[in-house]
């Protein structure tokens, strides 16, 4: 298992979309170097700190997907559960799908190669986020299945691709 930096095109593609239409290729170059692979803050750390690495203003009662820049190798019977850091909230913060959930097999898919983008939401009150903030945490789980498990569907896309 690792975390590993999207490539630059994908980013690019990502960062038009959700973040900024009009944005240079100096400007989105400039973000991209900026990424940094998700780390722990602390030995007992459960979560794996993701960063933001572009500045961003988000204006209240709103929603966004920020580009992380980063992908995420899991294990098979492993997934990545994306929830709130406490300091969100004192600003009026939560992700805006309340827990993200990236499974083993988002990783390198065809739609985006697993771009893993965190939903974020705004309250009652405008937040702007600087360079290296931190901005959610990942963390890896295990999952079980059930002994008549009949699952045999394959990922064809990214980000809500396996259903409503």
């Amino acid at each position: 298992m690792k975390f590993e930096r999207i490539g630059f095109e994908q980013f690019k593609k990502d960062y038009i979309k959700r973040i900024d239409p009009s944005a240079s290729s100096a400007d989105i170059a400039k973000a991209y170097t900026k990424i940094r692979k998700p780390e722990r803050s602390t030995v007992n750390s459960a979560g794996y700190d993701f960063t933001i690495p572009f500045d961003l203003t988000m204006s209240k009662n709103s929603m966004v997907y920020i580009p992380t820049g980063i992908c995420m190798e899991l294990d098979p019977d492993k997934y990545l559960e994306l929830v709130p850091r406490s300091s969100g909230a004192k600003k009026g913060l939560r992700l805006g799908n309340t827990v993200g959930v990236v499974d083993a097999d988002y990783y390198n898919n065809p739609d985006n190669g697993g771009h893993i983008l965190i939903c974020m939401q705004t309250t009652d009150q405008n937040v702007s986020f600087s360079v290296g903030d931190k901005i959610a945490q990942g963390i890896i789980k295990q999952y079980f299945m059930v002994d008549d498990d009949a699952a045999k569907g394959v990922r064809e896309g990214g980000f809500g691709s396996t259903g409503n």
